[in-house]
Protein backbone atom coordinates (compact mmCIF):
# COMPACT_ATOMS: atom_id res chain seq x y z
CA UNK A 1 0.00 0.00 0.00
CA UNK A 2 2.76 2.30 0.83
CA UNK A 3 4.58 1.84 -2.44
CA UNK A 4 1.08 2.97 -4.34
CA UNK A 5 0.91 6.08 -2.20
CA UNK A 6 4.67 7.03 -3.35
CA UNK A 7 3.38 6.14 -6.57
CA UNK A 8 0.85 8.75 -6.98
CA UNK A 9 2.72 11.06 -5.17
CA UNK A 10 5.54 10.72 -7.35
CA UNK A 11 2.80 10.82 -10.90
CA UNK A 12 1.55 14.28 -9.13
CA UNK A 13 5.15 15.78 -8.88
CA UNK A 14 5.93 14.78 -11.98
CA UNK A 15 2.76 16.48 -13.20
CA UNK A 16 3.30 19.37 -11.22
CA UNK A 17 6.84 20.02 -13.04
CA UNK A 18 5.43 19.16 -16.41
CA UNK A 19 2.68 22.20 -15.99
CA UNK A 20 5.25 24.89 -14.28
CA UNK A 21 7.49 24.31 -17.12
CA UNK A 22 4.87 24.65 -19.93
CA UNK A 23 3.96 28.17 -18.45
CA UNK A 24 7.50 29.09 -17.56
CA UNK A 25 8.52 28.93 -21.36
CA UNK A 26 5.84 30.76 -22.84
CA UNK A 27 6.16 34.51 -23.77
CA UNK A 28 5.26 36.51 -21.02
CA UNK A 29 4.43 39.99 -22.62
CA UNK A 30 1.43 41.85 -21.61
CA UNK A 31 -2.42 42.46 -23.41
CA UNK A 32 -0.95 45.78 -24.45
CA UNK A 33 1.68 44.28 -26.96
CA UNK A 34 1.24 42.12 -29.57
CA UNK A 35 3.32 39.77 -32.34
CA UNK A 36 4.08 41.27 -34.95
CA UNK A 37 5.26 38.79 -37.81
CA UNK A 38 7.89 40.44 -41.02
CA UNK A 39 8.91 43.17 -39.36
CA UNK A 40 12.44 41.95 -37.60
CA UNK A 41 15.77 42.45 -39.40
CA UNK A 42 18.05 39.22 -39.25
CA UNK A 43 18.56 37.99 -35.25
CA UNK A 44 16.30 40.95 -34.21
CA UNK A 45 13.21 38.75 -32.99
CA UNK A 46 11.85 38.64 -30.08
CA UNK A 47 11.12 34.57 -29.77
CA UNK A 48 10.83 31.31 -31.95
CA UNK A 49 10.94 31.98 -35.75
CA UNK A 50 9.75 28.92 -37.03
CA UNK A 51 11.90 25.77 -38.38
CA UNK A 52 15.27 26.33 -37.17
CA UNK A 53 14.99 28.60 -35.44
CA UNK A 54 14.84 28.49 -30.92
CA UNK A 55 14.12 32.22 -29.26
CA UNK A 56 15.00 35.73 -29.51
CA UNK A 57 17.45 36.99 -32.05
CA UNK A 58 17.31 33.48 -34.08
CA UNK A 59 15.87 34.81 -37.39
CA UNK A 60 18.29 34.14 -40.03
CA UNK A 61 17.01 36.99 -42.76
CA UNK A 62 15.70 40.75 -42.86
CA UNK A 63 11.84 40.63 -42.24
CA UNK A 64 11.84 37.25 -42.05
CA UNK A 65 7.92 36.24 -42.16
CA UNK A 66 7.37 33.88 -39.09
CA UNK A 67 9.30 35.78 -36.83
CA UNK A 68 7.70 38.31 -34.76
CA UNK A 69 8.48 41.13 -32.30
CA UNK A 70 6.35 42.45 -29.63
CA UNK A 71 5.52 45.62 -30.60
CA UNK A 72 2.55 48.50 -28.58
CA UNK A 73 -0.83 47.18 -28.69
CA UNK A 74 -2.44 48.37 -32.28
CA UNK A 75 0.77 49.18 -34.11
CA UNK A 76 1.49 46.17 -35.71
CA UNK A 77 -0.51 46.89 -38.93
CA UNK A 78 1.18 50.38 -39.34
CA UNK A 79 4.30 49.09 -40.49
CA UNK A 80 4.90 49.27 -44.40
CA UNK A 81 1.71 51.89 -44.40
CA UNK A 82 2.10 54.52 -41.94
CA UNK A 83 5.45 55.20 -43.30
CA UNK A 84 5.48 58.92 -42.84
CA UNK A 85 7.06 57.84 -39.34
CA UNK A 86 10.61 56.19 -39.76
CA UNK A 87 10.03 53.62 -37.35
CA UNK A 88 7.19 51.96 -39.69
CA UNK A 89 9.15 52.23 -42.99
CA UNK A 90 9.35 48.79 -44.65
CA UNK A 91 11.37 48.30 -47.31
CA UNK A 92 9.77 47.44 -51.07
CA UNK A 93 5.93 46.15 -50.28
CA UNK A 94 6.40 44.63 -46.97
CA UNK A 95 3.88 45.37 -44.21
CA UNK A 96 3.59 44.01 -40.51
CA UNK A 97 1.19 41.19 -39.86
CA UNK A 98 -0.68 39.89 -36.20
CA UNK A 99 -0.30 36.77 -38.47
CA UNK A 100 2.45 34.33 -39.56
CA UNK A 101 3.69 35.46 -43.30
CA UNK A 102 4.88 32.79 -45.97
CA UNK A 103 7.79 35.25 -46.91
CA UNK A 104 11.61 35.92 -46.70
CA UNK A 105 11.85 32.44 -45.25
CA UNK A 106 15.44 31.69 -45.02
CA UNK A 107 16.51 29.00 -47.67
CA UNK A 108 17.58 25.57 -46.09
CA UNK A 109 21.12 25.04 -47.20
Amino acid sequence: MKSKTISGAMVASAVAMAVTATVASQPAFSAEQEKCYGISKAGGNDCAAGPGTTCAGTSKVDYQGNAWTLVPAGECEKYGVEEAQAKYELPGDRKGSLEELDRDLPQNS
